[in-house]
């Protein structure tokens, strides 16, 4: 790269931005790696300053498919917090992330990363004037990870296990204090270095971890199951850890005295080589230490057991100058002279048995005093007389491995070692004075437990009872009934009980007949459970033993529940619950336990809701049945589909089920979680056949469409099934069996007609904009939709009422094909009410200047004024007789009784009147008689009365009508006591020359009549 470009800042950046986009669309992993790496030796080595700008984008890649990818990201976040502790806050959510990463090789490398930048985030909070809350959360979510690596120990890859033991080393050193003599590394952090008035990490608090650290690691250093690398990585950390921080020696050399004593039995014959090894090579490191002096006896009879030449010893043994320097000696020098008086209790103090705060230590400490004090030779002769009976007749195979002869046996240093062995295997075993002393309690079966060694692998080695006491001699105590007892006998005792070693294993059908009897057994028990108070417990099993079981113990469960259900149901609530518990995971198990089993529990909770909710239904007989069926709808915690099936079988198949299927939905449909699925059982059953379930389906709807919640759902359904009159065939979802319809129909009938239109209508009362769709479907329709819908609309449009703007808006723009379905619209709407003047103001504009057919004026007759009807008259007599007579039906007043409350343009009089001044120019005479005819026709209008004003007014026109003697001859035909009015009106006539009109053969015929009548009376 050319020098004179990087040194401009925008060039490197450049740079940088075109690595980047390379990074980003390059399909190779190694490639990817490479570009990120080449940005980071760009940034980080070269323009620091530029780390803020790119860390978001290089941070995206923590998600890239190549697990490579992301390490070089964790590597990038490593190295950029060490030159800028402030982008800590940025990246530790995505540290995080990647800790919980799929790979392997991620974790490690975060983990790896987390051991650096824990120094780097406690010295950022260290040297910040003040802890702002993006501090704290940082810090946080640090201990968050920290608490997850901790726990990694025991993850299930070695290569993890060994990265967390080195986290653990990092934060017992850089949690804690160090010594005058602790050797320290070049940079290396401390709590030294964190003040006493920072809140947010006290010093006191993280000290007391980093011993709750130390104790975990020696445990896992003492376990019995631990690998041979996690070992000896655990053996390296131990050792950097007392020669770091020597006031843990003494524990540590304790410890892997112990781990000599006990090696884990699952290492093979190379690798107990290997460890033994290693042991002795960092036993000799810590001997290097001056601070190692007091435990140098220990030390080294332990390298000698190892194999560890004197040559090799001393040579690693500390100068005496060095030992002179050792702060611990000095002060004790000082103290004897004049120190404090709590330095000299410590001086004070037994060198032999000094106080230590773990009970453990503690206890091995004073049970090795007390092994030392009675290890004599005869004790040691009796020890090995006690336990020749159960040495084996074979050497061990990894005896000869681990054995090693012994130089400098007898000697004092030796007996001690061997009695510090003893007692560790006492401690262990929870006996020995120590333990009753220092009240340890060891856990039994715990990780120091090594069931497979055996006490013959360590020379001389022994384990004694804590029979004898200060001052007694051991020959005395050996008829009491604390004595010597060989290590084999007590290593038998404390060797945990393993179930799987000693029983037979039960054959299928076996444990499948003992899990129904036991379930039999919990199923009778209800009244004893009853009476000890343990109903709620005993529910739980039953609920437990069903979910975990199939097949016939659920069939068992059912039945049961099914023998009482109004008393069992809490039980069925529990068996769901628990059912759902492992549809949703609520369980411990792995991850890929829940996917690979997730479909089976969610196939078992249906199973299970459907067979409840089927056999409450076949009890036709008890009275709780609705109650019990709401509750399981409403009380569930899912309901699958298979539920919702029956749910709608319930509604369609089951008259006695009816009601309370639509309350179930008419709840159901409230949860928003499935609301839509609920909403559409009820709309699919809105078409139904029978009367009794539509009914009742629909008002369901309705009432849910006026709430509004779910009105463009309702809607849209509506409408979608009002259009399907516009296809050749009606579709397949109007039949079924679940619209009561088995057979599919292929054509348009009057029953699929309807099935069409019901829910539409229903929906048309509460929404009148519907009415212009109903008008735009009706002129598209073929003829015997559009009579059905004709037919159809009389109760919707009664609701709407004559005042609706839509229906005055549908008056105006009607659509043009539509004119028939508008006039039978108005029809319905004037039948028993008078029509609004809104009403007949719109329909008055729409016949004067659209459609100038009068048949749109006779639903509003009776709102236009005289001279209106008058004018239009002729017209309407020239329709068909029916509709004439609906015509002089209004106008008269007889169409329906609601009508006579309110006036008529025209009287009885003029309307007669008015048809006999037609002019034969606009009608012909035949059809003004026939109209005429049907005014006589209505007898309880004219009256004999109503007739003579009639014709009295008549005579008086000049000229006369042309119908004037028949309109005669009909009143006296139908009101003979009108004789003696029409003589006069004969009499009128002669004085008027009708005989010189053309009524002269009207009036001859009439008299001819007249006088026949008198003669006839």
């Amino acid at each position: 790269m050319d020098r004179v470009k990087i040194e401009k800042g925008t060039s490197t950046e450049e740079r940088i931005v075109e690595l980047l986009n390379s990074a980003a669309t390059d399909a190779g992993d190694q490639s990817r790696v490479d570009h990120l790496i080449k940005i980071q030796e760009l940034i980080i080595h070269q323009e620091p300053g530029l780390l803020d700008n790119f860390v978001d984008e290089i941070t995206a890649f923590q998600h890239d498919r190549s697990a490579d990818v992301r390490k070089t990201v964790v590597g990038f976040i490593e190295e950029a917090c060490k030159v800028d502790p402030e982008l800590l806050g940025k990246v530790m959510h995505s540290l995080q992330l990647l800790l919980g990463d799929t790979s392997i090789a991620v974790q490690k490398r975060v983990i790896q990363a987390l051991t650096q930048l824990y120094k780097v985030t406690l010295l950022w909070l260290a040297k910040a004037p003040s802890v702002t809350e993006l501090m704290e959360n940082t810090w946080n979510m640090l201990n968050q990870m920290k608490l997850q690596i901790a726990k990694m120990i025991d993850h299930d890859n070695d290569g993890v296990r060994t990265i967390a033991v080195k986290f653990y080393e990092m934060l017992i050193v850089s949690q804690t204090y160090p010594e005058p003599d602790s050797i320290r590394k070049e940079n290396e952090f401390s709590l030294e270095e964190i003040p006493l008035t920072l809140k947010v990490a006290r010093p006191r608090k993280l000290e007391e971890e980093a011993q709750l650290m130390l104790e975990d690691l020696m445990k896992y250093h003492g376990s019995a199951h631990i690998s041979s690398a996690n070992l000896m990585a655990c053996m390296g950390s131990l050792t950097h850890i007392a020669k770091s921080r020597p006031q843990f020696l003494d524990r540590i050399v304790t410890a892997m005295e112990m781990l000599h004593a006990n090696l884990p039995p699952t290492l093979s014959k190379s690798q107990v080589n290997s460890v033994r090894k290693h042991l002795k090579l960092q036993l000799l490191a810590i001997l290097k230490h001056p601070a190692s002096h007091e435990r140098s006896s220990n030390i080294k009879t332990l390298l000698g057991d190892l194999g560890a030449t004197p040559q090799e010893i001393n040579k690693a043994l500390p100068s005496a100058e060095e030992i002179a320097k050792h702060p611990r000696r000095s002060e004790r020098a000082d103290d004897s002279k004049s120190g404090p008086a709590a330095k000299r209790r410590k001086i004070e103090a037994d060198p032999v048995l000094p106080v230590r705060e773990n009970p453990k230590e503690k206890a091995l400490a004073i049970t090795e005093e007390f092994i030392v004090q009675r290890l004599t030779t005869k004790g040691a002769a009796d020890l090995v007389i006690e336990a020749l009976p159960n040495i084996t007749s074979s050497m061990p195979p990894h005896f000869p491995s681990i054995y090693t002869p012994i130089s400098d046996a007898g000697t004092q240093s030796q007996i001690r070692h061997v009695a510090r062995l003893m007692a560790s295997q006492m401690t262990n075993a929870g006996i020995g004075p120590g333990v009753a002393e220092a009240g340890y309690v060891p856990k039994m079966g715990n990780d120091f437990e090594d069931d497979d060694d055996d006490m013959d692998d360590i020379p001389g080695a022994a384990v004694i009872t804590p029979g004898f006491r200060g001052g007694e001699d051991p020959e005395s105590a050996k008829p009491g009934v604390a004595s010597i007892q060989p290590a084999v006998q007590i290593r038998a005792r404390q060797r945990a009980l393993k179930l799987a070693e000693i029983a037979k294993p039960l054959t299928p059908q076996m444990n499948e007949s003992m899990a129904r009897s036991a379930l039999q057994r919990v199923l009778k028990a209800e009244r004893t459970a009853m009476l000890g108070g343990v109903a709620a417990n005993r529910q739980k099993i039953l609920a437990s033993l069903a979910t975990l079981f199939s097949g016939d113990f659920k069939d068992l469960v059912l039945e049961y529940i099914m023998a009482d259900p109004r008393l069992r149901i809490e039980l069925a609530f529990s068996w769901l619950y628990e059912e759902y518990s492992m549809v949703m995971g609520f369980c411990r198990q792995s991850s890929i336990v829940k996917d690979e089993f997730r479909h089976a529990a969610v196939d078992s909770y249906t199973s299970v809701f459907c067979s409840l909710v089927n056999g409450l239904k076949k009890q036709s007989d008890l009275k709780e049945r609705e109650a019990l069926l709401s509750r399981l709808f409403y009380e569930s915690p899912n309901i699958p589909e298979q539920g919702v099936l029956i749910l709608r079988t319930m509604l369609c198949d089951d008259a006695k089920l009816v009601d309370i299927s639509i309350q179930i939905l008419r709840q159901l449909v409230q949860r928003p979680s499935k609301q839509l699925i609920y909403l559409n059982v009820l709309l699919e059953i809105s078409s139904h056949e029978n009367e009794n379930i539509r009914s009742a389906v629909l008002s369901c709807l309705t009432d849910l469409y006026d709430r509004g919640a779910l009105r463009r759902v309702i809607e849209d359904y509506a409408l979608m099934c009002l259009k399907f009159l516009l296809l050749e065939e009606p579709p397949a979802l109007l039949s079924g069996p679940e619209k009561g319809r088995s057979e599919v129909v292929t054509t348009w009938t009057e029953e699929i007609i309807k099935a069409s239109l019901y829910l539409f209508l229903a929906v048309l009362r509460s929404n009148h904009k519907l009415i212009h769709e109903l008008a735009v479907v009706y002129v598209q329709a073929n003829a015997d939709i559009k009579r059905k819908i004709l037919r159809m609309v009389e109760g919707p449009v009664e609701g709407m009422g004559m005042e609706s703007p839509e229906l005055l808006k549908l008056v105006e723009t009607c659509p043009k094909g539509a004119e028939t379905l508008l006039i039978r619209i108005i029809h319905i709407l004037t039948d028993k009410y008078p029509p609004s003047p809104a009403l007949v103001e719109h329909v008055r504009n729409i016949y004067q200047q659209r459609v100038p057919d009068v048949r749109f004026l006779i639903p509003v007759l009776n709102g236009l004024g005289k001279k209106e009807v008058l004018s239009v008259l002729p017209k309407l007599i020239k329709l068909n007789p029916d509709v004439v007579k609906k015509v002089f039906s209004r106008l008269l007043g007889t169409q329906g009784d609601s009508t006579a409350t309110y006036p008529s343009p025209l009287s009885p009089t003029e309307l007669l009147i008015a048809l006999h001044n037609i002019d034969s120019t606009q009608c012909d005479m035949k059809t003004i008689m026939k109209a005429t005819s049907i005014c006589f026709m209505e007898r309880t209008v004219y009256t004999q009365e109503v007739l003579a004003v009639v014709m009295q007014q008549l005579m008086d026109q000049n000229p006369l009508p042309t119908l004037l003697m028949r309109t005669v001859l009909q009143s006296l035909s139908l009101y003979p006591r009108l004789s003696g009015f029409v003589m006069n009106i004969l009499q009128r006539l002669i004085v008027k020359q009708v005989l010189n009109t053309i009524l002269m053969l009207d009036f001859i015929f009439f008299i001819f009549l007249l006088l026949k009548k008198i003669y006839i009376y």
